[in-house]
C-alpha cells in the first residue's frame, strides 16, 4: 500500500454544502513510507534498498548502516557508528537507533551530527561536535 501525499480538504463548505472532488488522484502525489535507516547491530552488515523515482532515476535507501564519514572541518575519516544519542525529529528514534538528518550519533571518534539523509542517499555523513 502506498501513501497518498495530497492535503485533504474538508468535505463540507462553510455553509454546510457538500464539496465534490474536481479531479482524480494523480500519480505524482503517490509516495512511499519512511525508510527507517538503522544502526547495524553487532555482526550485521550494511544493507541498501533501491527504488525507482520520477524521471527514471534510482534512489538508494539505507536500511542498516555500520560506518559514517565523519568530518572535523579539515579532514574526513571513516568511523564506526556505536549508537544514536538524540534525535530532534522524534525522541523515540534515539531509542530505536534510527538515523535521520540532524540526529546526534556516537562514533569511535566522538559525538557527531548527521548532515546527510541516509534514507534518501544511502550513506551517512556527519560533522564532529565540540
Amino acid at each position: 500500500m502506498v501513501q497518498y501525499h495530497k492535503s485533504t480538504k474538508s468535505k463540507q463548505s462553510g455553509s454546510g454544502g457538500k464539496k465534490k472532488r474536481t479531479r482524480d488522484k494523480v500519480l505524482a502525489h503517490y509516495g512511499g513510507f519512511f525508510s527507517r535507516s538503522k544502526v547495524a547491530k553487532e555482526g550485521q552488515e550494511k544493507s541498501l534498498k533501491k527504488s525507482k523515482v520520477t524521471g527514471g532515476s534510482v534512489k538508494v535507501h539505507a536500511r542498516t548502516v555500520v560506518f559514517a564519514n565523519v568530518s572535523d572541518g579539515k579532514t574526513v575519516k571513516k568511523a564506526k557508528i556505536l549508537t544514536v544519542v538524540e534525535s530532534p525529529d522524534n525522541r523515540h528514534f534515539a531509542r530505536e537507533n534510527l538515523l535521520t538528518r540532524g540526529c546526534l550519533i556516537e562514533t569511535e571518534l566522538g559525538k557527531a551530527r548527521v548532515t546527510s539523509r541516509p534514507g534518501q542517499s544511502g550513506i551517512v555523513n556527519a560533522t564532529l561536535q565540540k
